[in-house]
């Protein structure tokens, strides 16, 4: 039986993707990972096709699934809850501009069974110099190993327990939002359980290589707040 329940929602990004995809197969420990390609170019879709089986991972094409336009990350949610039920093991999301350590996966699942009533366990994210950043540069300095904390737990490198998945269902998300992790975070809360950040468990985060459209808030801050206010994208 594998520990967890691994996924990565991908949206193009290929070189990132590849990276994360890489780093996952070379985790220590039995884990069940899925990809979920959100309408990607028929070339990463290609691309994915072929690697599926030199790095071992299901790929399900959200394409052949739905006919709903990208981004569709309650659909990933849902579909991915449903199978760590079946499985009764916790779901970790990894995020296609993230990289993990090959411990990174069995640390966060020994932690999350060990934690007092643990509903997500997340990795602080740093850069490939080793410094903390975003989304968890309020943790910078932060000297305690494992932090329960009152602060949203980012998707980059998250953890969701068995208990979670069991009280809430992701089948309650809005259609109308396109991330869910603020919303998750508070809601594991709500049901009385605690969420905790690990400081000394650091992934590497690549800041919005999966939505290059986000660099434009510092090359073209116009055109970047067209996308967010005009065309309602990234909806929390």
């Amino acid at each position: 039986m594998p520990k967890t329940l691994v996924i990565t929602p991908v949206k193009d990004s290929l070189t990132t993707t590849l990276e994360t995809i890489s780093a996952i197969h070379r985790s220590e420990g039995d884990h069940l990972y899925q990809v979920y390609n959100d309408f990607s170019t028929a070339e990463t879709r290609a691309v994915l096709e072929q690697k599926q089986k030199e790095y071992g991972f299901e790929l399900i094409n959200l394409e052949d699934v739905t006919q709903t336009p990208s981004p569709n990350y309650n659909l990933v949610l849902q579909m991915a809850q449903k199978k760590a039920l079946e499985l009764q093991i916790p779901l970790v999301v990894v995020e296609s501009d993230v990289i993990v350590k090959p411990d990174t996966l069995n640390q966060m699942a020994a932690l999350s069974q060990s934690l007092s009533t643990c509903g997500m366990v997340g990795a602080i994210t740093t850069d490939e110099a080793g410094e903390v950043n975003f989304p968890y540069l309020n943790f910078k300095g932060e000297k305690e190993p494992v932090c329960d904390t009152s602060h949203s737990l980012s998707f980059c490198c998250t953890l969701m327990t068995t208990k979670l998945l069991e009280q809430f269902s992701f089948k309650e998300l809005s259609a109308e939002k396109h991330w869910y992790d603020v919303f998750i975070s508070r809601q594991s809360r709500v049901l009385g359980l605690r969420n905790y950040l690990i400081t000394n468990l650091p992934v590497v985060h690549k800041p919005h290589s999966s939505r290059p459209w986000k660099q434009l808030k510092y090359s073209n801050p116009i055109k970047y707040y067209f996308n967010k206010l005009i065309k309602r994208k990234d909806r929390i």
